[in-house]
């Protein structure tokens, strides 16, 4: 096999729930790549399919009713749709890891910390007792949790979020994986501790050069960490490129729309302009471009077929067809 040219490339990913009422397609060609050291950030309303891509991504889909029916995800060139479940099983946590949106639901009620994070560096480590407790303290030390050791006799429900929050990175980076999925991370904390959360988020990716696929609704969480940011809707990246031209000039109308929905410190008299209408049924999408019924620019041809993500004249992709003659 030939050297991969990146260190986690997303091609054309497909993912449908096979239910009573039809098939809904989750997740409908997500194509994109990660190198070392770089945050790719999937941004997106509820049900755009974020979180499937990045559990199909994983290996932890439920199926059924979940099934993924095309694309690959190359993790160094091993695309790991095809590793049976052992490898899989393997691959998660040392090669590729996730961090989930609630820590209290991700951690075990009924154990301390130090017992969750021991297991998991003495099953996968081989390490022992003494080894594995040291190398705990160690990583509590590392994502700054005060009074580490003390800390490993606490049970996740005397945790504050933002404790606990730290506690599940340290978890999801102790066996040093190459990528982190981190899915929503901080949208269960207040704003002081979010800031804190993605500040010790962007040191890990500057130490350890472990690619990050950052999933948020949020916007300017997005630009503040992300390098490139793909922004999805009904199940499709609709545009993608660097984070801050994003930000600044977007070229698809779903990205401007989700900009004039953010209230800004700058401008308080500024009222704040919502997308018309509601994200459609992805069991029920409606015909061409799934944004057409929301778009203030549509015409008849969007509804003509599927616009494709291309490339613009400056490098940015985009998935509307008149991204080149509108002004967002």
């Amino acid at each position: 096999m030939g050297e991969a040219s990146h260190l986690l490339e997303v091609e054309d990913l497909r993912v449908e729930f096979r239910t009573e009422r039809g098939i809904l397609k989750a997740v409908d060609g997500v194509t994109y790549t990660v190198d070392p050291g770089e945050v790719v950030a999937i941004l997106g309303e509820s049900g755009s399919g974020k979180t499937v891509h990045a559990r199909a991504v994983l290996g932890i889909l439920d199926t059924p009713p979940a099934f993924v029916t095309g694309g690959s995800v190359l993790l160094e060139g091993s695309d790991l749709l095809k590793l049976p479940s052992a490898d899989m099983n393997e691959v998660r946590g040392e090669r590729i890891a996730m961090l989930f949106q609630d820590p209290h639901a991700a951690l075990d009620p009924v154990f301390s910390i130090g017992f969750q994070l021991t297991e998991l560096l003495r099953s996968r480590r081989g390490l022992s007792r003494r080894e594995a407790r040291e190398r705990a303290v160690a990583l509590l030390d590392r994502v700054g949790i005060a009074s580490s050791r003390k800390r490993l006799d606490s049970y996740p429900h005397q945790l504050s979020g933002g404790i606990a929050q730290r506690v599940m990175v340290a978890m999801a980076i102790a066996l040093d994986p190459d990528v982190l999925l981190a899915d929503e991370p901080t949208s269960s904390l207040d704003v002081t501790v979010q800031a804190q959360v993605l500040e010790l988020l962007a040191e890990l990716i500057k130490e350890s050069r472990m690619g990050l696929v950052l999933i948020t609704h949020n916007l300017a969480v997005a630009v503040g960490l992300a390098d490139r940011i793909a922004v999805m809707y009904a199940g499709r990246v609709v545009e993608m490129g660097p984070a801050r031209e994003v930000y600044d000039h977007p070229v698809h109308p779903y990205t401007a729309g989700l900009l004039r929905s953010i209230p800004s410190l700058q401008r308080r008299d500024h009222r704040l302009r919502a997308i018309d209408g509601n994200p459609p049924s992805l069991l029920h999408l409606p015909r061409g471009c799934a944004f057409h019924p929301r778009c203030p620019f549509a015409v008849d041809a969007c509804l003509a077929e599927v616009p494709p993500l291309v490339a613009l004249p400056d490098g940015r992709l985009s998935a509307c067809i008149r991204s080149e003659e509108i002004e967002l």
